[in-house]
């Protein structure tokens, strides 16, 4: 199973592309990035150059799903709206593509990652490398060389797999 997780973000997305196979030790990361997009664009360019890069690593790596984070709404709405648009940058690209579709909210995904529902970000990037392996480990040994995005999409994936063995 290949999978395409999705930390949704409007001037940083992070995108992990996750292999599990059952009997595995762990899930392997073939795959993963932060998409950052402009400020100095206008806001339908930064849009589109985030469904550009989605689209290229779906036909790249050809994933059967996608997981994605739920947003919660802060208390900055205007923030809120563009990341809802950028996630639905993201939604579009997997229906696009054909991928079932997966959401977890982030007190689904600390818990399934850190054993606890409300982890600190230090604790989900902490236990983000004990989950996986990574197919670049040159770069990536223990999550070194990964941004805060790059430790959120992977989570997503964790996440997904995790739910996915209790329903099999």
């Amino acid at each position: 199973m290949r999978i395409i997780s999705v930390d949704p973000g409007f001037g940083r997305m992070g995108v992990a592309v996750i292999e599990y196979a059952r009997g595995t030790k762990a899930p392997l990361v073939l795959y993963s990035t932060c998409v950052k997009t402009s400020p100095k664009d206008d806001f339908p360019l930064r849009l589109k150059a985030l469904g550009g890069a989605l689209e290229k690593i779906i036909v790249a790596y050809a994933p059967v799903s996608l997981a994605i984070e739920k947003l919660f709404f802060s208390s900055n709405q205007k923030t809120a709206l563009s990341v809802a648009e950028a996630r639905g940058v993201a939604v579009y690209e997997a229906a696009r593509h054909g991928l079932s579709f997966f959401e977890y909210t982030p007190i689904q995904i600390k818990a399934a990652v850190a054993g606890y529902g409300r982890a600190d970000k230090q604790q989900v990037m902490l236990m983000v490398p004990r989950l996986v392996t990574f197919k670049d480990t040159a770069k990536k040994t223990k999550g070194a060389g990964l941004s805060d995005d790059e430790f959120d999409a992977i989570a997503v994936g964790i996440t997904h797999i995790a739910c996915l063995k209790f329903k099999i």
